[in-house]
């Protein structure tokens, strides 16, 4: 297990990110709208939130698919939030990897599994020989879990899991500092989901390799997370280690999502109870909320008035 030290620079630092796209001339979707938060090296920060809540844009943002409307973004020393050097790209493009949710999607079907899987290896010139970079790619491939006849093949010869297989591969082949996992399990099957998950996790502590995995399964989020960021509506409203947030849920957002946990036990999930949380009818506006810490790495975003009466109504929530 690699050891996480909070107190050191963090690896990815990220403040006041918006991310606004304009739509009309009068109107503008507000995204991603003035969050921050830090990733450490070696570890898992979990980003969850329903769909549309501005996950995937803060990602796409982080490793400048998208163009920052405002903020700061730091990674690992290098400021990367404005027009960015010939220097900070290449550090960039390096050393930040991505695995998209669709696998089928975001590989290129007139290419082999070898060409997908070394394209970065060849941009950034990181292999001396031919030789060197087929053994990169077939090092890889054997760490995922696919074999050396893989590397021939065409990638709709494959099954949705083994096209994930193939994604995570040409993401750490790199051998990046950060992965932002997108939505990368979505797509799969619950036993397949589990294997690839099962896959980032021992290839996390043999590489020391840092994700961000963003996700809408809460469950999964808990088994791979060491800290978790709940986003609603452009805003990460609580944070916290995953102990914290699933033991003491703050936020009625955060309380919400917990409560539609499925529970294997039928006769405690004929008796769970979802709790429902409508931003309008609480009269809650993220923008006039500050932080509140509650531990060094628990807080939560709300006014004064709104950080009390949350915290009493957290007393008597019970997953």
């Amino acid at each position: 297990m690699t050891t996480i030290d909070y107190n050191s620079e963090p690896l990815l630092h990220v403040e006041g990110l918006k991310q606004h796209f304009k739509i009309t001339r009068t109107y503008t979707t507000k995204a991603v709208d003035g969050i921050s938060f830090d990733i450490y090296s070696g570890e898992t920060y979990g980003l969850v939130g329903e769909s549309g809540s501005g996950k995937s844009t803060t990602g796409r943002t982080l490793i400048r698919l998208y163009e920052p409307t405002d903020g700061k973004i730091i990674f690992d020393g290098h400021d990367i939030s404005g027009k960015l050097t010939k220097t900070d790209e290449a550090y960039l493009r390096q050393n930040m990897q991505m695995i998209f949710q669709d696998p089928m999607a975001c590989l290129n079907p007139r290419k082999k599994v070898m060409q997908i899987i070394a394209q970065g290896l060849e941009i950034h010139h990181l292999y001396s020989s031919k030789q060197e970079l087929e053994e990169k790619v077939y090092a890889i491939l054997d760490k995922v879990g696919l074999s050396r006849e893989h590397a021939t093949r065409y990638p709709q010869q494959f099954s949705g899991g083994q096209r994930q297989r193939i994604g995570i591969a040409r993401a750490l082949v790199m051998n990046p500092k950060l992965v932002i996992a997108d939505e990368a399990i979505s797509a799969l099957d619950v036993s397949i989901q589990a294997q690839v998950v099962n896959l980032m996790r021992d290839l996390q502590d043999e590489l020391g390799t840092t994700y961000l995995f963003i996700a809408h399964d809460l469950s999964m989020v808990k088994y791979i997370s060491d800290r978790i960021g709940v986003m609603h509506l452009g805003h990460i409203v609580e944070t916290g280690t995953t102990d914290e947030i699933f033991e003491n849920p703050i936020h009625p957002y955060t309380r919400s999502l917990l409560s539609a946990i499925p529970h294997p036990n039928p006769i405690v999930e004929k008796a769970r109870i979802a709790l429902t949380y409508d931003k309008e009818k609480e009269g809650v506006d993220y923008t006039k909320g500050t932080i509140h810490n509650m531990t060094k790495t628990h807080y939560v975003l709300g006014t004064d008035e709104e950080f009390a009466k949350w915290q009493k109504e957290a007393e008597n929530f019970k997953l």
